[in-house]
């Protein structure tokens, strides 16, 4: 048996496994999602997922600045508006839910990165992404609104633009309307491939936006295709985005690498709800060491390709890292 080469001898300590380590995690890659409502002083934890909180703006003010402390550096806002409509109002209007909380969360916390989720699930009343006929989401007059959307969160601040509704043309249309309004250096984030999972069922307790009729497979990608994934990305890029994200991340690390290898833009991966989920329930049942295998499914995501890392486990993992 010839032994000359033993791998083992790099994994003998700690120390030597951290220098010759080839994916590091770091509280910079992390975005931090947030889900802002109306009210004072409202802290109230979402039953599917512990530990997160639906939260007034003065609570995301504080909840940002705890994040900063720990080394994370930007956040994510989702808006829970108490009125919804048809057409989504909410999302554009300039007193909206989002837009007050974008411009709290930047008077208040030092150097944090705000990025504005550009969508209207969570301001309709029906929960579908665009403008309902016949029951049917249409894609081009969902534009305007969109395009609405992504400039009145740059007026409020807002320093990155993420549009996730998965319309055709989405990017061109905020791209030019942004670049209309004089927000032409605001950056998109696109959720260029934007899966129809099943692992979103907790954001859509926490966002209170699950669709009231059918559901979003007609717009949203199918799982078992990979190519259109690609398709999407490079439609995206065509059309001026900035960075590229990957939604749900773990089942779909395949696409992240095959994203991270076509394109030389920044990618992003959420690691959605019902991931985070999982890693929760099988914790606090004892099944698995939580902390532990919340680390290695991020360190896997990374390792896969991304650049940037969307998850609740932010400041969980960032306080293990510091």
């Amino acid at each position: 048996m010839n032994l000359t080469r033993r791998p083992r001898r790099l994994r003998r300590t700690e120390s030597i496994r951290a220098l010759v380590r080839e994916t590091n995690l770091s509280p910079d890659d992390f975005v931090y999602p947030l889900f802002v409502c109306e009210g004072e002083a409202v802290r109230r934890e979402i039953g599917s997922m512990p530990g997160c909180f639906n939260l007034s703006i003065d609570e995301v003010v504080k909840e940002t600045e705890a994040a900063r402390a720990e080394g994370i550096r930007s956040v994510i806002l989702f808006g829970v508006p108490d009125e919804k409509d048809a057409s989504g109002t909410q999302a554009y209007a300039e007193d909206g839910i989002t837009q007050r909380a974008i411009r709290a969360v930047k008077r208040g916390v030092k150097d944090i990165v705000v990025i504005a989720d550009d969508c209207l699930c969570e301001y309709t009343d029906h929960g579908h992404c665009g403008v309902i006929e016949d029951g049917e989401v249409l894609n081009d007059p969902t534009l305007d609104l969109l395009a609405r959307t992504a400039v009145s969160q740059a007026e409020a601040g807002a320093d990155i633009i993420a549009p996730s509704n998965m319309m055709d043309g989405f990017v061109e249309a905020i791209r030019a309307a942004l670049d209309r309004a004089g927000f032409e250096q605001i950056p998109i984030m696109s959720y260029a491939v934007k899966y129809a999972s099943g692992f979103y069922g907790p954001f859509r307790e926490a966002a209170q936006s699950t669709p009231q009729f059918g559901d979003r497979r007609g717009y949203q990608m199918d799982p078992a295709n990979a190519r259109e994934a690609l398709k999407e990305a490079e439609l995206d890029v065509e059309q001026g985005a900035d960075m590229l994200m990957v939604k749900p991340a773990l089942p779909y690390l395949d696409i992240i690498r095959a994203v991270r290898e076509r394109f030389d833009l920044p990618v992003a991966a959420y690691q959605v709800s019902g991931e985070y989920a999982m890693i929760k329930a099988a914790g606090r049942l004892g099944w698995i060491d939580e902390e532990r295998v919340a680390l290695e499914s991020l360190t896997s995501i990374k390792r896969a390709g991304a650049d940037i890392i969307l998850t609740y486990f932010a400041r969980d993992i960032a306080r293990r890292l510091r």
